[in-house]
């Protein structure tokens, strides 16, 4: 029989019929606006990106979507490019398209469901990328013909082209079939080089794992979702708020704090939003600087210095 893989300290996400039901019944009771939609840059750099080898960048394509650009290295994370989820239709295009992207060097893939794991936008990705993977994909990776995957548990550390990428714990589960629950893993992403790390935390709900993560490395920049997380009662095991995304990135000690997961896909209740406002509010409440908080729109590159 398959591992079933677990959170921190036994954590479980287990909701029942009924809970399903309660929370269908909130649903039909509120009036959200889902016409307000999170903006695309009007200043992309696809030629800039596709020629860049050696400055450190990030780019937004959207929900848990980046590109990273870390050491001469190209890295995606969870890239998601489809137009559907299932019978959800994306609300939103990607920043960029496949087409826009340079060729790939690494994708790192924080867990399976179909928002953050899609095989059919991982076969049109350009280069020879090397997929790193929570363990127990690894079989479901070669089966579709990925040959280049490693398979991390919980603080595995790889050197990798100059930078050394760790798989960190997260508080979250996984599916992808009647019968698969839990038999793969989930986690977050520490891209570290001489220059930047890059914290890219997946899907969480909030956690005791932040701490040591924040102790174990210095993380300049955290990738943190603050989506789907509405109503609290059903999803906080496995989404965290916007306010507790600032109590982790605060516990992380992070120097920069960049939003995702949030604006594509109806996942819960919140829209994204109601999920930018939270955040505004308490990074205001909690007296943080400005300076420190970097809301990108859908296809936005940063540079850093």
């Amino acid at each position: 029989m398959a591992n079933r893989y677990q959170n921190l300290d036994g954590v479980e996400n287990q909701k029942s019929f009924n809970d399903m039901w309660r929370w269908m019944k909130e649903r039909r009771s509120k009036t959200k606006d889902l016409t307000t939609l999170i903006a695309h840059s009007e200043n992309k750099k696809g030629k800039e990106l596709l020629e860049n080898h050696r400055k450190t960048s990030y780019t937004w394509i959207g929900h848990a979507s980046f590109l990273i650009q870390l050491n001469g290295l190209n890295i995606l994370t969870d890239p998601v490019f489809g137009k559907r989820m299932g019978f959800s239709k994306r609300m939103t295009e990607p920043g960029l398209t496949i087409e826009e992207l340079p060729e790939i060097d690494v994708v790192v893939i924080s867990h399976g469901h179909f928002d953050h794991l899609e095989f059919s936008t991982l076969k049109k990705l350009k280069g020879s990328p090397t997929f790193f993977v929570p363990i127990g994909f690894g079989k479901l990776f070669r089966r579709r013909r990925f040959l280049k995957v490693i398979e991390a548990n919980w603080w595995d550390s790889f050197d990798h082209h100059g930078i050394k990428i760790h798989f960190v714990p997260a508080q979250h589960w996984t599916k992808r079939g009647l019968f698969d629950t839990n038999k793969c893993h989930w986690g977050g992403w520490v891209f570290e080089s001489p220059l930047k790390t890059f914290y890219f935390v997946g899907d969480t709900g909030y956690f005791r794992g932040f701490k040591e993560i924040g102790e174990r490395f210095q993380v300049d920049i955290v990738l943190m979702p603050i989506g789907a997380y509405e109503p609290e009662w059903f999803m906080e095991i496995s989404h965290i708020n916007p306010e507790n995304a600032v109590k982790a990135f605060l516990e992380l000690k992070g120097k920069t704090f960049v939003p995702m997961h949030y604006g594509a896909y109806r996942l819960a209740d919140d829209t994204g939003p109601e999920a930018l406002e939270r955040l505004y509010r308490e990074w205001e409440n909690q007296q943080l600087s400005n300076e420190d908080l970097h809301v990108m729109k859908l296809g936005e590159t940063h540079f850093c210095d």
